[in-house]
């Protein structure tokens, strides 16, 4: 009877932190925006850190760009991209991880005709979309 009771109690202690878990993700603000090349997804952000889904069209691709304070981690969830970081270009797939230092120029692309879909990790000292400037832009925005 003590297992059983002991298993029983287990059980709920990972009921209830499940239960804490899934409220938490409930109560996130999760905003989507619409870019020319796709759409990015706020999934979460603190103080020093912001963590992003963004999706590529295919032939699409974002500004050539680089940021003044923050660095990024790209893990490519799905599709094919062309990226360029700096003077290297190099193709990134699912399943690879791609990092961008601080103000290194660099820009994805959709190379496939699958959309492309990154979840982005930035960290550092603001994490605000106007730390962009842009190099190039296929779409005539400004910095």
């Amino acid at each position: 009877m003590v297992r059983l009771f002991s298993k029983l109690a287990i059980s709920r202690k990972k009921r209830d932190n499940l239960s804490s878990a899934l409220s938490y993700v409930s109560t996130l603000n999760c905003s989507t925006e619409e870019r020319p090349w796709g759409t990015f997804t706020v999934l979460e952000e603190g103080d020093c850190y912001k963590v992003k889904r963004f999706i590529v069209l295919p032939r699409c691709r974002l500004s050539l760009q680089y940021h003044n304070k923050r660095s990024e981690h790209w893990t490519i969830v799905a599709g094919k991209a062309l990226v360029t970081r700096d003077a290297d270009v190099f193709q990134a797939q699912a399943g690879q991880t791609v990092f961008i230092p601080i103000k290194a120029i660099h820009r994805i692309e959709n190379i496939g005709i699958e959309p492309v879909v990154v979840i982005e990790v930035q960290y550092g000292s603001y994490v605000g979309e106007d730390d962009i400037v842009r190099l190039e832009d296929d779409y005539n925005r400004a910095t």
